[in-house]
This record gives structure tokens, sequence and C-alpha cells, in this order.
């Protein structure tokens, strides 16, 4: 099967079958996952929150084991996709797009205070609003724009997690308030295997100036933050990002 550079597939309960564009129903959860030359990183664990959320959306386990099964056969072996499943009121779908540039960097903004939110612990309904957010913010000159709770502390990026370092402790925020992070679990995964401490909290922005900090997510891996658009405050150098983006390839 030939494919666009963004093709939709629907699944039918026995097959994929393509559609012109997007499903026009909302989004109920999705996941997205990066397949470079055919090797899928960390595809296991972005099933599995996917699956979870569809579960409890009432999707028979068997046919997810179908569509995932359908999924896998027309992924292509060649080229960078960045693949995002569906679901939403009119069933399942697969939206097969090339994947975009890798970025090792990132300009952060930080947004006003209180999340904009519905479901913060589920990837699908809140997408469409955090992607217009985030084309807020390169409006502004950055590259993704930062969650902020009531006190204006920081919850995570838009579309990506936050982590940051302090005197070798890697720091994270709170999982109460932010999307279970397939990139960020694998990274707190390969602290814990190296004795590198893990700590979590909801910091002030100015509590991160200077320091070394990372956006991830399965698109990019990590992205050291390089600039602080606003508030204007110092950027940490990525002094272990290298390092730890070899560890999550050999872990992914």
């Amino acid at each position: 099967m030939r494919h666009s550079l963004d093709t939709t597939l629907r699944w039918t309960g026995s097959g994929l079958e393509p559609v012109q564009g997007a499903p026009a129903a909302a989004l109920l959860a999705a996941d997205s996952w990066l397949v470079d030359a055919g090797y899928e990183r960390a595809a296991g664990a972005h099933w599995a929150r996917f699956g979870a959320a569809c579960r409890e959306l009432g999707v028979p386990r068997d046919e997810l084991v179908a569509f995932r099964s359908a999924v896998v056969a027309v992924l292509p072996p060649e080229g960078r996709w960045f693949p995002r499943v569906e679901l939403t009121g009119g069933g399942l779908a697969l939206r097969l797009r090339r994947a975009p540039p890798l970025q090792r960097d990132a300009r952060v903004l930080v947004g006003a205070p209180g999340d904009p939110r519905r479901r913060p612990r589920r990837k699908g309904p809140d997408l469409e609003l955090l992607a217009g957010l985030r084309e807020q913010a390169r409006g502004a000159g950055a590259d993704e724009l930062l969650l902020c709770d009531g006190r204006g502390r920081l919850l995570e990026g838009a579309l990506s997690s936050l982590l940051w370092w302090e005197d070798g402790v890697l720091w994270t925020t709170p999982d109460e308030s932010a999307l279970p992070g397939v990139t960020r679990a694998l990274l707190l995964s390969i602290a814990g295997e190296r004795g590198v401490p893990v700590r979590r909290r909801a910091p002030d922005p100015a509590e991160l100036a200077g320091r070394e900090a990372w956006l991830t997510s399965a698109l990019h891996g990590i992205r050291a933050v390089s600039a602080w658009v606003a508030p204007r405050q110092e950027a940490g150098p990525p002094a272990r990002a290298g390092e730890w983006r070899e560890a999550l390839d050999r872990h992914g």
C-alpha cells in the first residue's frame, strides 16, 4: 500500500480502510510513537497506555488486539514515521504521518496560571487545545508552552513532559497533574537503574533558572531547554542530555 505524508485509515472491525482526512468526531483517546526504518521505539508502552484508555471507554480487548495487528501490518519498513492511533465516537483509526525533523533543544514560554485541560491524565481529549496553545507559543518565538497550576507553578509542557536537574537529583512534576508520559517513565526507570535519586514537585519557573531542564516526548526524546522566552531567565547548559539520549535509545 502506498502512503501519503498523512494517511487516515479507519478500523472496520476486520481491517483498515482509507478515508479522506482525519475522523471528524472528537478524540476520546490517542497515542503516538516514533517508527524509524521499521524500529518502533517503546511501542509496547504506548499501546498499553492507549489500550487502558480504550478499555476504560468500553472497547473490547479482542478488538484492540485485532486493531493493533492491523496497524503493525501497515507500518512502513523504511523512513521516519510518527503514527497516531485514535479512538473517537466513530471508532478506532490510524493516522499514518511522516515524522517531522528531530529537535535537540527547545525554547519555552510559560503560560498563564490555571490548567486548561479537562483530562490531564488521558491523551486525546485535550490534544486540539494543547496543539493550539503550542502554536500560540510558536507565534511568540518559543517551541513549547509550559502549563501552570492556579498559583503559576509548572506542571508540564503542552505536548511534553518536564524534567530538570538539581545537585545530582532528577526532578519531574507530580504524577497527579501530568500525563503518564512514556518517555518520561523510561527516563525515570533509567535513573533508578543508575541509582540517581528522583523527586517530584511543581516548581515556580524561577526555580529552574540556570538549571539543566528537559522536555521529553515520544517524537523528540529529550529536548534540552535552550532559552526561556518568558519569563526571561538563564537556561542551564545541557551537560547530561547527550549521555541520557544514548541511554534512552538503548532502553527504548
